[in-house]
């Protein structure tokens, strides 16, 4: 049988997500694949049957149903490189390594016969226009990035095309930090200058991969006036500092409720991206029996 254990989005808080993920135990001597994003701990281990409902989960994930943004795109290469590390690791059952193969394509088939992920606001982008729905110039506001990624990469790279000129980027590897800097006329700071980078933003962005908050009240100075965008899982931002006087912290789930609206515009593209799911679970199911009689 199947087994999966969820802590995602559409069960639990952010708040309870960062306190139930270490709940999800693993155990590396028994193959599984384990999908981990800021939205969702997802353990998957065994063999032979599996209910609809897994494989119904699953390839909703992969089409990106599933999300806070629905349609994003992240997912998929999110969800092709847990698969990847599980079967350098291990050898997978039969039933699983299907499961994943055919949650991939299908993720891939709702993208490509849909129009699921046009229209799909990243995170990035609700950052980038909250940003400029509150300072009508950019150029003249100092704004501080830790942590380095895809998505704060992104972020620079809209920021840069807003006019933003004055942009502070931290992380572990300064050397990272430059390359990103040099391409969009920034300035690279080790994270060891972090107070300092605290000190003068105006905006402060924070989306490190840290297993605990890394800006806490003791760092924050006093009445500043900042706004700080906190979209890291787990927390990058002790959560008392957005009741600071000055201080307005949005975290992920601020963002994502921000960018909610845009569903209704795609409901019909839901629908076809539902259609494709039901048929590739019965395509799945045709292969299981075939297997089994194979087998038998």
């Amino acid at each position: 049988m199947i087994h999966c254990n969820l802590i995602n989005n559409a069960t639990y808080s952010l708040e309870e997500r960062e306190l139930l993920t270490s709940a999800i135990k693993v155990d590396d001597a028994i193959p599984h694949i384990l999908l981990k994003t800021c939205n969702r701990t997802e353990l998957y281990w065994g063999d032979g049957e599996i209910s609809k409902d897994v494989i119904r989960h699953l390839y909703r994930v992969a089409a990106g149903l599933e999300s806070s943004l629905v349609g994003e795109r992240a997912i998929q290469g999110q969800l092709k490189r847990s698969y990847a590390q599980a079967i350098d690791r291990y050898k997978l059952s039969p039933t699983l390594n299907k499961l994943f193969q055919t949650a991939i394509y299908t993720g891939k088939r709702v993208r490509a016969q849909t129009h699921i992920a046009e229209g799909a606001i990243s995170h990035s982008q609700v950052t980038v226009t909250v940003l400029r729905q509150k300072y009508t110039d950019l150029n003249d506001k100092i704004i501080g990035i830790i942590g380095l990624n895809k998505l704060t990469e992104d972020i620079v790279k809209f920021l840069a095309s807003c006019g933003a000129t004055n942009i502070l980027l931290s992380t572990r590897n300064i050397e990272k930090a430059k390359d990103i800097a040099a391409k969009y006329n920034g300035r690279a700071m080790g994270l060891e200058h972090k107070a300092s980078i605290i000190a003068l933003a105006d905006v402060l962005i924070c989306a490190t991969s840290a297993p605990h908050a890394i800006v806490k009240m003791k760092d924050m100075p006093t009445d500043k006036k900042m706004l700080i965008f906190d979209l890291a899982f787990p927390r990058d931002v002790e959560e008392e500092i957005g009741r600071l006087n000055g201080v307005e912290l949005l975290n992920l789930e601020d963002i994502e409720s921000l960018a909610r609206e845009n569903i209704s515009l795609r409901e019909e593209e839901v629908y076809k991206a539902e259609q494709i799911i039901e048929e590739e679970i019965n395509n799945f199911y045709r292969w299981l029996s075939f297997s089994y009689k194979r087998v038998g």
